[in-house]
């Protein structure tokens, strides 16, 4: 069973850095793209970068471009979201999920929302000082 589980997030001071991490199991997760989502309360989720598979290709939702950094490790079946210069606006509940297509598709966010396959449960990022 293709399942997903973030870690990493907790509360850092503006400015500061966080890795998160979205380990795989049941499948390898070089095989597909690999996105990361956030929501904070009251929004809707929202894209935040997605990694194609055998790191192809990236996206970046506009506001974390030369912030945040999505990578791979295949020998630990992870995908890292690298966060840098954290605001408070980057406040949120951040999700990994899967589509199991091979690329990183350019389609609305109420889009790939429904047509992921698999989620991790969420980790929590605070950024307050």
């Amino acid at each position: 069973q293709l399942q997903l589980v973030e870690s990493g997030g907790g509360l850092v001071q503006p400015g500061g850095s966080l890795r998160l991490s979205c380990a795989g199991s049941g499948f390898p997760l070089d095989a597909y793209a690999i996105r990361w989502f956030r929501q904070a309360p009251g929004n809707e989720r929202e894209a935040v970068s997605c990694i194609s598979s055998s790191d192809t290709g990236t996206y970046y939702e506009d506001s974390v471009k030369g912030r945040f950094t999505i990578s791979r490790d295949n020998a630990k079946n992870t995908v890292y979201l690298h966060m840098n210069s954290l605001k408070p606006g980057d406040t949120a509940v951040y999700y990994c999920a899967t589509d199991q297509m091979v690329h990183c598709r350019a389609e609305p966010t109420a889009v790939l929302v429904r047509t992921m396959t698999a989620w991790g449960q969420g980790t929590q990022v605070t950024v307050s000082s």
